[in-house]
């Protein structure tokens, strides 16, 4: 045994304990340690039965994540859990899994090993595996249909999300739910199979619920369809209902060398190896130089929010269902009001869709306040500002706030793109005042970009990091410059779908591409739906920044300019249904003839793939700049906020880790191909050209 795994005994009940803090992860040790103690379980004619439980606050929540990246690296071998599993299962003394805490991945592959599965009425079970681009490896497609059948271990292992104790008994995974005490409930358990005198009950025997293939057939056909709706892309949710459905066809070994060929196959894939990148990557980004935790942080006992429109309610909400009371204010009633209305049409379709309670929802809405004064704002800890996106008002209202709040107040901006130092020198703490950069829709969307200015303190930073995981955000730390990070990345990204469309394509033809490529939405499509006027406004504040001669998109000002705002107006790039279903619009044609015409532009043909490459690479051109002018920590935190907030698929890993993984060679030639037809604002990020002359990725900057 390792000094990770105990065993110890109950009378003639062994108890194997696991020991690896803090989730009891399956990292080396642990599985030659459960290996090691079934061994001396077996050889101990004292010991009629066993429990295996977990230490501290959990079973064993899974593998070792960091363990996959050494495998696929070829750093080290495969730790063998199938071959450990079956020792398990061969053991002839019956063996109880006690799960209290989480039951994932090869946690739960591990547990139905065991003859018996016990719980606590709290605990979770579920194949995550889909989530990192893979499937179980260890017999998870394959023993979880004996318990469950096949219809049901399809969705499990396709979809990822857990289940609780409850539904995992009432679908064969557990045996009992234990009130009281789980390690003396399981002992009972363990001690009443082996007083009966049961044989131990192999999991890889049972083939009742398995069914046959005609019969399984319309709901792992259904299960296929919703796989690839959800999860367009991606392969792993599709090959798991194939090892799934494997075993109606293949004897148990057969199923399990299928499984693991598949496992293997997917383990060394890009889209592996991008899934896990931003598994870490959601960790990485939470950690800043300069802050520990040590840092001290302010509590945040009652916010406030000025602005009640789209934004401003939806940071109203996400306060709120973090249970942080907040003061809602606007500038008149109406505007109170109408926003208000939308803050309770959101909890009500919540409640309808079932996803809150009807009293949950009524107690999260009674948490938001509203009001047209500032009242009670001296008493906030935090006040966010999310009114229009003009300096002058900004700057207004941090005066204000300035003047009314505690010293101790942190004063932070929903600004998209404007300077925070510049609001903050409307205040007298400038050390105080953050931007805290919510996605619409605010209570929805997981990014939380925080934008630190140059006299932000840390501890606001510090503050503002813990306010994104206390409202259940991933809070990426930014530098201030025109459009942060995500934002200055997606004016370039646009720009290009917009030359694209003047050079020949179709807007449905460049939406298309990037939906084809994996984006939630095409850059087209995306402006109609946030609002082309947003822009427009910001395009106009900034024109003088301009370079003079550098070529500018001529259409989406023209669309503006004849009230063409996307959605909101039911015209914008497309035409708008009353349920907001898009066509295309003759309109729109003739203003992207007209813009030819001025440009002095003949169009021709673009393939899908121009389009795709020229978008996606002007993202990433940007993105480089970034890193190295500083204003981005990490090329992970890049991929973070674009996974995040804007909509790029999980499975590529981010605009810089998509760019490493084809190759920064291939990605600067084709760079240096734009620049030369289409002009210098395609000139290289002098990162991008370094990285590539050394043959280097993105994420070697990272550490």
């Amino acid at each position: 045994m390792s000094e990770l795994v105990s065993l110890s005994r109950d009378n003639e009940v062994a108890i194997i304990t696991v020991n690896n803090p803090p989730v009891n992860a399956l990292s080396p040790g642990v599985p030659e340690g459960i290996a090691a103690a079934i061994e001396a379980i077996t050889a101990d004619a004292a010991i009629q039965a066993a429990v295996l439980i977990g230490g501290g606050r959990t079973f064993i929540a899974g593998a070792d994540i960091k363990e996959f990246a050494k495998i696929r690296a070829g750093q080290k071998k495969d730790i063998g859990l199938s071959q450990i599993i079956a020792r398990i299962e061969d053991c002839p003394k019956p063996v109880v899994a006690a799960i209290h805490g989480t039951a994932l991945g090869g946690g739960l592959e591990t547990a139905l090993g065991c003859h018996y599965r016990v719980a606590v009425a709290s605990a979770k079970v579920g194949q995550p595996e889909v989530k990192l681009g893979i499937i179980p490896g260890a017999g998870g497609t394959q023993r979880l249909p004996r318990l469950c059948g096949i219809p049901k271990a399809a969705v499990l292992c396709s979809v990822g999300d857990p289940i609780g104790a409850a539904e995992a008994l009432e679908l064969g995974i557990v045996d009992a739910i234990i009130e009281g005490d789980l390690l003396q409930g399981a002992i009972a358990f363990a001690r009443a199979r082996a007083a009966a005198g049961e044989a131990a009950r192999r999991t890889c025997d049972l083939t009742s619920r398995l069914g046959d293939s005609d019969a399984n057939k319309p709901a792992l056909d259904a299960a296929r369809a919703d796989a690839a709706r959800r999860f367009r892309g991606q392969r792993a949710p599709l090959v798991a209902i194939d090892a799934v459905a494997a075993c109606a066809t293949l004897p148990f070994d057969q199923g399990m060398a299928y499984e693991r060929e598949e496992f293997e196959k997917l383990l060394k894939s890009s889209q592996s190896a991008a899934m896990i990148h931003a598994f870490f990557g959601e960790r990485a980004v939470a950690k800043v130089p300069g802050v520990t935790k040590d840092t001290r942080t302010y509590d945040i006992r009652r916010a406030a929010v000025v602005g009640a429109g789209t934004m401003g309610g939806g940071i109203a909400m996400a306060l709120a269902n973090a249970g942080i009371p907040v003061l809602l204010k606007e500038s008149s009633q109406e505007a109170l009001d109408r926003g208000m209305a939308t803050i309770r049409a959101n909890y009500e379709g919540s409640v309808a869709r079932g996803r809150l309670s009807a009293s949950a929802a009524a107690s999260r809405l009674a948490l938001i306040t509203p009001q047209i004064s500032y009242d009670g704002f001296e008493q906030a800890d935090l006040v966010i500002e999310a009114v229009f996106e003009g300096m002058a008002l900004k700057k207004q209202v941090f005066a204000e706030l300035d003047a009314i709040c505690k010293p101790d107040c942190v004063l932070a901006s929903n600004t998209s793109t404007l300077s925070i130092d510049e609001i903050a020198s409307a205040t007298g703490r400038p050390q105080m005042v953050i931007g805290t950069h919510f996605f619409s829709p605010a209570n929805v969307m997981r990014l939380l970009e925080i934008v630190r200015g140059a006299a932000t303190a840390p501890e606001v930073i510090a503050t503002a990091m813990g306010l994104a995981r206390t409202v259940k955000k991933v809070g990426v730390l930014v530098g201030n410059c025109r459009g942060f990070v995500g934002n200055r990345m997606f004016h370039p990204y646009r720009r290009e779908a917009q030359f694209l469309v003047e050079e020949g394509a179709t807007p449905a033809q460049v939406d298309q591409a990037l939906y084809n490529f994996g984006m939630a939405m095409g850059p087209l499509a995306t402006g109609d739906l946030a609002g082309l006027d947003v822009g427009w406004r910001i395009r106009k504040e900034y024109a003088h920044l301009n370079n003079p001669g550098e070529r500018q998109p001529l259409v989406e000002d023209a669309l503006c300019e004849a009230g063409r705002y996307g959605q909101k107006t039911r015209a914008g790039w497309y035409r708008y249904d009353e349920k907001r279903q898009s066509s295309a619009d003759p309109a729109v044609d003739a203003i992207i003839e007209a813009a030819r015409a001025q440009a002095g532009i003949v169009p021709r043909e673009i393939s899908a793939e121009e389009i795709t490459e020229r978008i996606i690479y002007a993202l990433v051109n940007e993105g480089a700049r970034i890193l190295e002018e500083g204003f981005a920590l990490r090329s992970v935190d890049i991929d973070m906020i674009y996974l995040t907030g804007y909509g790029f698929p999980v499975w590529r890993g981010g605009p810089m880790f998509h760019a490493s993984l084809t190759g920064l060679g291939v990605v600067l030639e084709r760079i240096r191909e734009f620049e030369r037809l289409h002009g210098a604002h395609w000139a290289p990020a002098p990162l991008l050209v370094r990285l590539a002359e050394e043959g280097r990725g993105f994420e070697s900057l990272d550490g």
